[in-house]
């Protein structure tokens, strides 16, 4: 009698016929590179992307009036607005190689900002890191960046 329970499915981790045989390289095409399983994996990367650009368009934005409330200089406040509608461009540039890129040199930009006030930096560092993760993810589904 087998032991499987009639109201689960039955445990196919060891499987070499469905591809999850972890000996097997679990999760490798032929050529031992990962594969995600996703059906479009590049479009799945490219909202992820436009996601973290979109709120951290979203919060520069919002960064506008506390600054003027602090009294940054002008060009600080200009230059976040101006940063916001470059990442809201970018967006829809993410399908070139070259935006991914362009993506870290606006983050870059964005730290540089800090100059007006710390707090921009701050966010610049955060969304720093989490663009970097985005890459990093992107590099382990794709294999590049």
């Amino acid at each position: 009698m087998s032991d499987e329970h009639p109201d689960r499915p039955a445990d196919r981790s060891a499987d070499p016929e469905s591809g999850n045989d972890p000996e097997s390289g679990a999760g490798t095409d032929a050529q031992g590179r990962p594969v995600s399983g996703l059906r479009n994996p590049a479009g799945a990367l490219r909202g992820v992307g436009a996601g973290v650009l979109a709120i951290e368009a979203l919060v520069l934005l919002l960064a506008v009036l506390p600054l003027r409330m602090l009294k940054a200089p002008g060009w600080g406040m200009a230059a976040v607005a101006i940063l916001a509608a470059l990442g809201i461009v970018l967006i829809g540039l993410l399908r070139h190689r070259w935006a991914w890129y362009a993506g870290i040199v606006l983050q870059a930009l964005v730290i540089a900002t800090g100059l007006a006030h710390w707090a921009i930096a701050v966010i610049g560092c955060i969304f720093a890191g989490v663009w970097l993760y985005v890459l990093h993810v992107r590099r382990t589904i794709l294999g590049r960046i």
